[in-house]
């Protein structure tokens, strides 16, 4: 990793979890009259920067919002190259990530993607299954409605079955069935692109989070824009529904 000198310092409290919307690759590359798909290439390098930066500043966990259940929705020929991209990105930065000791796991429904990128999310997970630093959880497939509905279906199986009680059924025992399971919820979620909504992402993880929107787009986002981000959560108080005192 190149050496970048952080204006953060230690009056800045550091998240534990980020969660980003990485939004604006197609706008990035519309105002400068190339195709959409050059946004998305460009994307890939404002995410590797922001891992990179994740991992100097020894944030815990970080998950991405690669790939939508409603991006199913786009043109074909986008969808193809948004996960013909993805499933290159996981290959190519296999050994980057390797190095930095980073943890990946991919959170979403993996049944309609190629068999190609399904052997690639396995082949990564597993190469980096035994790394101790940051977590890094790719959303892909994903939308915050599905893990829920997906998490109640788990739920009700294991009560059909006798082996859950519905007395026993609470929030943080019902949050294990979720995607992320066990991983402490997003302190900070960060959106790029100038949108200010959640847009179906991490629904039930994100119910205290700190909120971050910005108009930069993605393939702009840097570690200044990161550190903009972390300063911003860092001087808020959170209440959690008590009062300040």
């Amino acid at each position: 990793m190149e050496l970048v000198i952080s204006t953060l310092d230690p009056t800045h409290k550091l998240p534990r979890h980020i969660a980003i919307i990485m939004d604006g690759n197609g706008r990035w590359a519309e105002l400068r009259n190339l195709s959409r798909d050059k946004g998305h290439v460009r994307g890939i390098e404002a995410t590797r920067t922001t891992i990179e930066h994740c991992v100097r500043l020894g944030i815990e966990n970080l998950t991405l919002f690669a790939f939508s259940t409603e991006n199913w929705n786009r043109p074909g020929k986008e969808v193809d190259h948004l996960l013909a991209l993805l499933a290159e990105a996981l290959e190519n930065e296999s050994s980057l990530l390797l190095k930095n000791n980073v943890k990946v796991k991919i959170v979403g429904n993996r049944e309609d993607f190629s068999e190609e990128l399904q052997h690639a999310i396995s082949k990564l997970e597993i190469a980096t299954q035994k790394n101790e630093g940051l977590r890094l959880f790719i959303a892909a497939g994903y939308g915050g409605r599905w893990d829920i509905t997906n998490a109640v279906r788990e739920v009700a199986k294991k009560v059909s079955a006798g082996a859950l009680s519905i007395s026993s059924i609470t929030e943080d025992s019902f949050s294990e069935f979720l995607s992320l399971g066990n991983v402490v919820d997003p302190d900070l979620f960060i959106r790029t692109g100038g949108e200010q909504r959640i847009s179906n992402y991490l629904l039930w993880q994100l119910a205290y989070s700190e909120l971050y929107f910005t108009d930069c787009l993605w393939p702009d986002f840097s570690e200044k824009e990161l550190e903009a981000a972390i300063k911003s959560y860092s001087g808020r108080q959170r209440r959690f529904g008590l009062i300040g005192e």
